[in-house]
């Protein structure tokens, strides 16, 4: 190989450089620095014969060719987008590794295609909808999600015109007819790896998730003269569920469950609080669980509200289901790990990824690697040279085996 973890970690310091933020990584959906990204890695793909081009839905793709045009394809990709403020690993790794893996097997003739693939979007930011970029893989970039805007009334449609392409051609931004196979590596985002002294994990499943916007109403008053017997106090309230489902979320095996963004009205320090709103995020790999535990959650929210003579009202923002990555393409990731001498643990995805996307058309598989500190979507994220070296064998064994296959 020609080249290794410490060069590709490298290209993704580089690319963290084109921002949209003079301050920090900032890289939301076809923002201007994401031309400078796909002018980045379009360079390096044309270097290795690769024909490049960008969809209608901004993806970057690149098609290593080795097969008559007819041949079938395994596509290889992650995301291109960040978070405000991200680091430089999360989503771009994944990429570059993709690109490495046909530098490394460029010269060696393979009975099938490589594609790959940069999506445009999956965090989410810029319209509050995640996986625009691999949604179009799949023909469900749709005109609702085309007619979403941004803070600056921008629509999706919009920012696609902007950056130069034309949202009327989004269906030919889809998944060629040929491609049998779907490779995705990331970094874990989480401490599991690091903890288990492990460079490597394979996710088997992606937990499905559900999200909620809470209320809790009850009546604002003097702090000094309501005597505590008769307060209404929304705040409480609120505090009580949030170690109840703590405790809940504790007791479940592979559940996780967080009350978060917590905002109580009025914002005074000597006023009970009349009215608290939070959001709610529980996630497990059985759907089954997962919605059996939030029923029982909001059941103990409405109990607590009740007692403490409070309202309480909970919307669903989101009920996505869990996915499985395929069996044999998920045994094919491990085996290809155990080649590296890296026995790769098994692995529940927490966090989303495109995958759970590409999955529902395409066989996936997901290789993780330690996140040190268990550190993402900040600066401090970080990999591993050695790690990255590791993903990039395993990456080149799971490939030569598939096509075997």
């Amino acid at each position: 190989m020609t080249i290794c973890g410490r060069d590709l970690i490298a290209k993704c310091d580089s690319i963290a450089k084109f921002s949209e933020s003079s301050s920090d990584t900032t890289r939301t959906f076809l923002r201007p620095a994401m031309h400078q990204v796909h002018d980045f890695l379009g360079d390096w793909m044309r270097s290795l014969g690769m024909q490049v081009t960008i969809d209608a839905a901004g993806n970057l793709r690149g098609l290593h060719q080795t097969a008559p045009a007819s041949a079938r394809r395994l596509l290889i990709g992650s995301h291109l987008d960040t978070v405000p403020a991200a680091g430089a690993f999360d989503g771009v790794l994944g990429v570059v590794l993709g690109v490495a893996i046909v530098e490394a097997l460029k010269d060696i003739h393979l009975p099938l295609d490589i594609e790959v693939i940069g999506f445009s979007e999956e965090e989410g930011v810029r319209f509050g909808v995640p996986f625009l970029g691999s949604l179009a893989l799949i023909r469900k970039l749709d005109q609702t999600l085309l007619a979403l805007s941004d803070r600056q009334g921008i629509s999706v449609a919009e920012a696609i015109r902007q950056f130069g392409l034309d949202s009327n051609q989004i269906n030919g931004a889809t998944v060629h007819p040929p491609t049998i196979g779907y490779l995705e590596f990331h970094i874990e985002q989480g401490p599991v790896l690091e903890h288990l002294n492990r460079p490597l994990g394979v996710v088997e499943a992606i937990a499905g998730q559900s999200r909620y916007r809470t209320e809790f109403a009850g009546a604002a008053n003097h702090a000094g003269t309501t005597p505590m017997h008769l307060r209404r106090d929304a705040l409480a309230g609120a505090a009580e569920w949030i170690t109840s489902v703590e405790a809940q979320a504790r007791g479940i095996g592979g559940l996780v469950a967080t009350v978060s963004a917590a905002h109580s009205e009025p914002q005074a320090g000597n006023v009970i609080a009349g009215v608290v709103r939070t959001s709610l995020d529980v996630r497990h790999a059985s759907d089954e669980v997962r919605r059996h535990a939030v029923d029982e959650m909001l059941q103990q929210a409405s109990q607590i509200a009740n007692r403490r003579k409070l309202s309480f009202k909970a919307d669903l923002s989101l009920d996505q289901s869990s996915v499985m990555m395929d069996l044999f393409l998920t045994s094919l990731a491990r085996r290809a790990c155990l080649e590296t001498g890296c026995e790769a643990p098994v692995m529940i995805s927490g966090a989303g990824h495109d995958a759970m996307i590409i999955a529902q058309e395409i066989p996936s598989a997901m290789i993780f690697l330690r996140s040190p500190g268990g550190l993402s979507h900040c600066p401090e994220e970080s990999v591993l040279s050695g790690d990255v070296d590791l993903a990039l064998a395993a990456g080149i064994h799971f490939v030569r085996e598939f096509s075997n296959h």
